[in-house]
């Protein structure tokens, strides 16, 4: 076994551990959800604390038989992953006070031009992305998307 197979399998193993807390935190967070007496008999938190069994499993398998993962990202890299999930905070914070539609434009934007579109196609990326997303959730399921407080 060379060492650059054993530095992967170490990453491999790593990000496992990783996957394994996130299911744990998303099964204690899915469980805690209240819901009221009225609701479906398995209720809303079945599906979280499903995929938090399922995600842990695989997780589990993962650690034990890792294979060979991709080396950690450096330099441009690690900055494009970094940023994604920067952009995916900064657009929740950003989904009261501007509205679904106009945090979804900006993390789609911001998430085609990190990964190297051009401006004018990220532009227009995120404004079909959010007018899609709209449609569906607000017309076909009916479901309440947030307005935001400038807008709304």
């Amino acid at each position: 076994m060379s060492e650059n197979t054993r530095t992967h399998q170490l990453i491999g193993r790593i990000s496992a551990l990783v996957l394994l807390l996130l299911a744990a935190a998303y099964g204690i967070g899915g469980s805690m959800i209240e819901y009221a007496f009225s609701s479906d008999p398995l209720g809303p938190r079945v599906v979280p604390v499903m995929l938090s069994v399922l995600l842990g499993l695989l997780a589990l398998l993962y650690l034990k038989f890792p294979g060979s993962a991709e080396g950690f990202p450096t330099g441009q890299s690690l900055v494009r992953v970094l940023a994604v999930p920067v952009a995916l905070i900064v657009s929740v914070a950003l989904m009261e006070p501007l509205g679904f539609a106009a945090a979804i434009f900006l993390l789609t934007t911001v998430t085609g031009w990190i990964f190297g579109a051009p401006l004018k196609l990220s532009l227009i990326g995120g404004v079909v992305h959010a007018a899609l997303w709209w449609f569906i959730f607000s017309f076909l399921l009916e479901v309440y998307l947030p307005t935001g407080a400038i807008f709304g």
